[in-house]
C-alpha cells in the first residue's frame, strides 16, 4: 500500500494528521461516485433533502447538471450549500441570530482572549479607501458592478 492509499484508508493526511472530511458514496445520474465533505456539509445536505422532499442523490444530480465542467463535484456541492442557505436568509433571520455586530460574532465564536488584541485594532473598509456594502443589500454580480460603475461617474 503506497502513502496515498494509506492516507485514503486511514482517513489521515500524508503527515498523519486525522482528516475531518467524511467520504460517502453518492449516485449522480445512476453513476456511483465518492465525495469527501466536512460533517457539517453532510448534515446540511440531509437537511435540504428533507426540506425539499428528495434524496441527497437527487440534489447532487442537480448540482452535477449545473456545475462548470472544470469544477469538482465536491466544490460545486459546497457552493450550492452556501447559495441555498444564503437565498433563504432574511434580515429578520439575521437579527434573530444576533448578526450585525462583529463583537457579537466574536462572542459567538468564543475567540480566546489572546487574539482579542488583533481584532481590537482592525481597520474599517472606509478607512482603507473602500466603501463597505452591507451583506443585506448585496445583489447579483451585475447589480453590484452597476452600482460600482455609477459611483465612479
Amino acid at each position: 500500500m503506497n502513502k496515498s492509499q494509506e492516507c485514503e484508508y486511514t482517513g489521515s493526511d500524508a503527515y498523519g494528521a486525522k482528516s475531518t472530511l467524511v467520504s460517502r458514496n453518492i449516485t449522480v445520474f445512476n453513476r456511483r461516485t465518492s465525495v469527501r465533505l466536512e460533517p457539517e456539509m453532510w448534515v446540511a445536505l440531509r437537511e435540504i433533502a428533507r426540506r425539499e422532499k428528495c434524496t441527497i442523490h437527487d440534489i447532487c444530480s442537480l448540482i452535477g447538471v449545473r456545475k462548470n465542467e472544470n469544477t469538482s463535484l465536491t466544490a460545486a456541492i459546497r457552493v450550492f450549500l452556501m447559495l441555498y442557505f444564503r437565498s433563504a436568509a432574511t434580515e429578520a433571520g439575521h437579527n434573530n441570530a444576533g448578526h450585525g455586530s462583529f463583537e457579537n460574532m466574536m462572542r459567538r465564536a468564543r475567540i480566546p482572549s489572546e487574539y482579542l488584541g488583533y481584532f481590537k485594532d482592525r481597520g474599517q473598509e472606509k478607512d482603507q479607501g473602500q466603501e463597505a456594502m452591507p451583506v443585506a443589500t448585496m445583489g447579483t454580480i451585475e447589480q453590484n458592478n452597476a452600482v460600482q460603475q455609477e459611483s465612479r461617474v
